[in-house]
């Protein structure tokens, strides 16, 4: 069974202690012609987005990736406390004029005041940043090994599915070769029917019959298409083995595919040929949607 094949959809998660720090690292992914990384990280830690996306980039090509990344504040950083001491008298002296003017009990207490949070200016040591790209390197190297588990399970289906299809494909294109020239030889007995009934006693020209079903089959001939379409089917199944990300690739083989498709149905003139192509081009089709979910 193919297993490098990689889906462009995947989750990932982290959630334990890193260095001695609760830390979460989620990531997950849909799918997107680029490569699209948008990430949260906690307030003042922007200096870690860098990290995360050289960390991603390593394993995804294409996708459109959310990251989001928690880690526990350091508790052993000091913080300085400051009071805005104009700010606060100018809170006490509001509230003893609202008890004044409408005669209410006067309970200005700290705790009241604390609660108006504009008066602390709170300053925390600043974190190391060395630490924490540590951290985030450690928590979501595991996240990603989750996320990449995930995508090749969803790749290998993928892959199956495809194959699935390409093997109806290709049971449609043998028909369809053992088909045409039994079309040929119809035409070829139709016009002699026709031309005898027509003529009636008069002699008919064999060399004529001959040339006019070599021209039809010349123009109904559809061998170079069919080759052309089983060559492509060889080629997407040596491109789903590859290791390396294969949609783009896959996405111009079905273009290639749909082109020779078109084309036999442009040149046949049979119904059950033509019914024929119309499944091919269904099954494409199914092709087509599916590699849309492959990086």
């Amino acid at each position: 069974m193919i297993t490098v094949v990689r889906s462009m959809t995947g989750y990932g998660r982290f959630e334990g202690v890193v260095c001695g720090r609760q830390t979460v690292f989620e990531i997950k992914a849909v799918n997107h012609r680029f490569f699209e990384l948008q990430s949260r990280v906690p307030r003042g830690c922007g200096f870690l987005e860098e990290t995360i996306k050289d960390l991603v980039s390593r394993y995804v090509s294409r996708g459109k990736i959310d990251v989001f990344v928690s880690v526990e504040a350091d508790d052993s950083l000091e913080a300085d406390v400051k009071i805005n001491h104009s700010l606060a008298s100018g809170y006490v002296k509001a509230l003893k004029e609202l008890c004044s003017e409408y005669d209410l009990k006067d309970d200005i207490s700290v705790s009241l005041l604390s609660r108006y949070s504009d008066i602390f200016t709170v300053t925390k040591a600043p974190e190391n940043e060395e630490a924490l790209i540590e951290i985030v390197k450690e928590a979501g190297t595991k996240a990603i090994a989750d996320f990449m588990a995930m995508r090749e399970r969803e790749g290998e289906k993928l892959a199956a599915d495809v194959m699935d299809h390409s093997r109806m494909i290709l049971q449609l294109v043998g028909e369809i070769e053992e088909r045409s020239p039994v079309t040929v030889e119809e035409y070829r007995n139709k016009l002699y029917e026709r031309i005898k009934e027509v003529l009636q006693d008069t002699s008919i020209d064999s060399q004529r019959m001959l040339t006019e079903a070599a021209i039809f089959a010349d123009k109904t001939a559809v061998n170079e298409e069919t080759v052309r379409l089983r060559s492509h089917f060889d080629q997407m199944e040596a491109i789903l083995k590859k290791s390396e990300p294969v949609g783009r690739k896959l996405d111009f083989i079905v273009q290639e595919m749909n082109r020779e498709a078109n084309t036999t149905g442009s040149k046949v003139c049979d119904a059950e040929l033509a019914h024929k192509v119309v499944e091919i081009k269904a099954e494409i089709e199914k092709i087509r949607e599916q590699i849309q979910n492959i990086e």
